[in-house]
């Protein structure tokens, strides 16, 4: 994983000069950081030969990560954004990344879609959006008992009150948070959600509407 990551790290460097793809004052350190954070979650979770799934990949944390960690796991990276699903491709591409796919849609329309509904073992979130929105996004997606890995900061136990009523609502539960700290940021969680049963075919509703009427 070391060579993959380093040659990652200097792709990204190079592309953030052209698009803000992290902070444009980022360096490697704090790159570093973002990586560490994304891998903390296999200290608790094998993903070892599940699908996985991560919404709203962005620069690649932490889904891309995962990836080039877990070989013999199959992820699917969802950025719909074109300049940074192309970078994510860009990096599979380059890295020869077998077991990682990139795919430029909407998450909600991959929710509703019969090859992506119900098929997962794993779905991942970082830095996405609330936690009621990012269920909504995100339980859809796996199958039964299939958990959420979503990671949030010292607010969690906020984000989780907020969202009992969509856990009700598509059919989740938290199961674990798992805490941590890194160097600069205290009390990041990893909240773990299980699919306790199916969620109603209505959600996730269409685009956009998650995020400006949460549930």
């Amino acid at each position: 994983m070391e060579i993959y990551v380093k040659r990652f790290v200097q792709l990204l460097l190079e592309e953030n000069k052209k698009q803000n793809l992290i902070s444009r004052k980022a360096g490697p350190e704090e790159i570093g950081q973002h990586i560490q954070d994304s891998v903390q979650v296999l200290q608790w979770v094998s993903l070892a030969d599940q699908q996985v799934i991560d919404i709203g990949s962005g620069a690649g944390f932490p889904g891309l990560i995962l990836g080039m960690a877990c070989p013999e796991s199959q992820v699917t990276l969802v950025e719909s954004d074109l300049k940074k699903s192309a970078f994510l491709q860009q990096v599979c591409d380059e890295l020869e990344l077998k077991n990682v796919k990139i795919i430029r849609e909407r998450i909600e329309t991959l929710g509703q879609a019969s090859g992506h509904r119900n098929r997962y073992d794993y779905c991942t979130s970082r830095a996405v959006a609330a936690m009621r929105v990012v269920l909504e996004y995100g339980i859809p997606l796996v199958k039964q008992d299939g958990k959420l890995l979503l990671w949030k900061g010292s607010s969690y136990q906020q984000e989780i009150a907020e969202a009992q009523t969509a856990l009700k609502i598509l059919g989740g539960k938290v199961e674990d948070v798992y805490l941590y700290n890194l160097l600069q940021e205290r009390d990041r969680a990893i909240v773990v959600v299980n699919k306790v049963r199916s969620t109603p075919q209505q959600f996730p509703r269409k685009i956009g509407e998650p995020a400006k009427k949460p549930l």
